[in-house]
Order: structure tokens, then C-alpha cells, then sequence
């Protein structure tokens, strides 16, 4: 089957990418042809609009307002500059259908939709490159005779984001749906409770895979280097607390603090400390790790993956849910730590072998899911 895949944009975030390869990988491997729907990373304005921005801009500039007249061509030189690293990775293994606008998308296009993974159901984070919440849940596709399903689906939160309008309106389009599952178990009571339907808890499609399948990445994947220190350190929200939290790991353990990306998110950095490093050394960079402490969901993930002791400090204003859910499925609550506190130097952090047990119980329900509700059979 023709599958199209629709998920955050692929832009900078490495558990975005790998989550939307690993998905499209295991889809690839039973047979399907798949591509990634994602809005063209180019900003432009619309040729009748754009002589009014630019003269209003200009005469804000003149009045001593910072304005950027030629803002779209700024940005998009930005995005180049920062994406240079990560774009080998996405041409080599993620096949792109690029749209500028979504009903560019044709209903003969493909036979199944998946919508999935990584907060693709927080409305929050569907504001940018033109799309809606409801773009999320294939409102675009409405009248299309083709099966959709949600693989892995994250609000990111426990907490019901939507307006009474988006509600109402994905409420009917979710209905539209062979099958419905999620990353988080808070996500099922969610879906029952706002949107009227009924969905299953599945694996994040990063997890689908085996370490043997991201070592594959880094050794044929281009030129990588050996990480400068071996307590590795994935934050994406730095505060003062965390780094006194690095300092008292290092130091604890005889470990040497090194930094796993740029300052990619960060505004006041220059544009050659925004450029990331490619996806192959990321991943290095945390099989290569004694230690790794991190604010993100995808670092805790590959900690576990490649076998590393690890510490997540719980990121609140990013979500949650997604670390109670993972972390208790695999016995693994005392890593979450809610703040740098709450690290117990005494505790031993590395991963019990049984963690794998589960995860193979749980990978095998997951793709069992998957190959259900792509066939349209029902599922238990």
C-alpha cells in the first residue's frame, strides 16, 4: 500500500526525525511504499500580499522599530544554515511528499494515512508552516475513500489543550478513523472523554526497532567523530539548577560533561552555534556515553535503547505524560526526577536486563496493532 505519514515537521529535532524513520522503516520492512507528508521549509509570502508587508515593515523601520523587511528570505537562509548537519540524514532515509499548502495533497495520493508520532495532537504545536490541529487529524481528507489510522498519536499532556471548537471539529473527524492508538496511557482517557472514541497504548515507533538498527545508522551513515567527554548532556531547556545537577554528576562520578547539540532553539546565539550536529553523531554520542542526563523524552529513549544509566529531570512545560508513561511501563520511575533534588547520588541508574523483556512484549503488541489497522481488521 501507497502510506502517507504525517507528523511534526522534520527540522531540527532529532527525536522527530529518527521517530518519523523508525516508523517509516518498519512500514518499509512489511511491504509498504511511505512517505512523510511535511509543509515545505520555506517561508513565502503570497505575491498580491507580499509589496503591503514589505512597505509596512519598511515604515516600521523607519519609525526605530527592529524590523526585518526581507524577514522570509532571513529565515529561510537561517533554516540552511542550521539544517546542513540533519539534511543528509532525511534525503538518504525519509521519503518526502512536500507540500506549500495541504490541500495540495491529492486523494488519489495514497491508500492509508497514518497521523504520528512525537505531540502530532498538540494544538500547540500546529500553528507553524500554515497547518491547524484539524490537518492533524486529516481534515484535509475528509471525503477520501482511504483508511486512517493514528500510530502512537501524543498530546504531549494530560491536560485537554483543544478549544471547544477544535474539539467539536476533531471530535468528528477522529470518528473517521479504522484505528486509534497513542503514546501516552493518559492519551486513552483523553480520546475517550473529548473526542468519543476508543484507543489503544503503543510503543513511540523509535522503540519499534532494535539498537542493532540505529548502530546500522552510525556506521554507514558518514563521518562521525568520538564524543570530547563522557557524561553526556541533552538539554533543551537549560536553567541553572540543571547545570548544577551536570556539575554534581560529573563530579560524583569522575565523569566529563559534553553537550549533545547546539544552541539550535536559543535566539540570542549567533547562527554558527545554531548548526546541529548531524543525526549519526547524535546517536554516537549516546552509545559512546558512561552516563547520559538529559530534559528530553527521545534522550531518555536512546539511553535505554543503547543500554545507558540515565537521569531525565521532567520537562513541564513540554509535557509529562510521556515520561510517567514509558518510565512506568518499564519499572523505571526513579530515573524521572522532578527536579535536580530529587538525584540520588547512592542509586544505581543503570538498566535491569528484565527492562528489555518488557520492551519486547510491548514492541510485539505494538506491531501487531500496526498490521491490524493498516489491513482494517479489528482490533482486540
Amino acid at each position: 500500500m501507497r502510506i502517507g505519514i504525517y507528523t511534526q515537521p522534520l527540522r531540527y529535532n532529532y527525536g522527530g526525525l529518527l521517530q518519523n524513520w523508525a516508523l517509516q522503516t518498519v512500514l518499509q520492512r512489511m511491504g509498504h511504499e511511505t512517505y512523510t507528508i511535511d509543509p515545505s521549509p520555506y517561508r513565502h509570502l503570497p505575491f498580491p500580499k507580499a509589496p503591503f508587508v514589505y512597505a509596512h515593515r519598511l515604515c516600521r523601520k523607519i519609525a526605530g522599530y527592529p524590523s526585518r523587511i526581507f524577514n522570509e528570505r532571513h529565515l529561510n537562509r537561517e533554516h540552511d544554515i542550521k539544517i546542513q548537519n540533519l539534511k543528509s540524514f532525511i534525503d538518504k532515509n525519509i521519503r518526502i511528499r512536500e507540500f506549500k499548502h495541504i490541500e495540495e495533497i491529492a486523494s488519489n495520493e495514497f491508500d492509508v494515512l497514518i497521523a504520528g508520532s512525537d505531540q502530532v495532537w498538540r494544538p500547540k504545536y500546529n500553528k507553524s508552516y500554515g497547518r491547524t490541529i484539524e490537518n492533524a487529524f486529516f481534515d484535509f481528507a475528509c471525503d477520501w475513500d482511504i483508511s486512517r489510522v493514528a500510530y502512537a498519536a501524543s498530546f504531549g499532556t494530560d491536560e485537554w489543550e483543544f478549544t471547544d471548537e477544535q474539539t467539536e471539529r476533531c471530535s468528528h473527524l477522529s470518528k473517521l478513523f479504522t484505528a486509534v492508538s497513542v503514546r501516552e496511557q493518559s492519551g486513552i482517557e483523553l480520546c475517550r472523554q473529548h473526542l468519543g472514541i476508543e484507543a489503544v497504548h503503543v510503543l513511540d515507533p523509535t522503540l519499534l526497532l532494535h539498537r542493532e538498527d540505529y548502530e546500522r545508522v552510525i556506521e554507514t551513515g558518514g563521518h562521525t567523530t568520538k564524543p570530547s567527554g563522557n557524561l553526556l548532556c541533552y538539554i533543551l531547556d537549560d536553567t541553572p539548577e540543571k547545570k548544577e545537577l551536570i556539575s554534581k554528576i560529573a563530579k560524583g562520578k569522575s565523569l566529563v560533561p559534553f553537550m549533545a547539540h547546539s544552541r539550535v532553539f536559543d535566539q540570542t546565539a549567533r547562527i554558527e552555534d545554531k548548526i546541529q550536529p548531524s543525526v549519526e553523531q547524535w546517536l554516537r554520542n549516546i552509545r559512546e556515553a558512561e552516563f547520559v542526563v538529559t530534559d528530553s523524552f527521545h534522550a531518555c529513549v536512546f539511553s535505554i535503547i543503547f543500554g545507558k544509566p540515565f537521569v531525565v529531570v521532567g520537562n513541564e512545560k513540554r509535557g509529562m505524560s510521556r515520561y510517567h508513561s514509558l518510565l512506568s511501563m518499564l519499572s523505571l520511575n526513579r530515573h524521572l526526577i522532578s527536579s535536580p533534588e530529587d538525584y540520588q547520588a547512592d542509586y544505581d541508574y543503570a538498566i535491569p536486563k528484565e527492562v528489555y523483556q518488557r520492551l519486547d512484549v510491548q514492541r510485539g503488541q505494538s506491531l501487531d496493532f500496526l498490521i491490524k489497522a493498516i489491513a482494517g481488521k479489528e482490533i482486540a
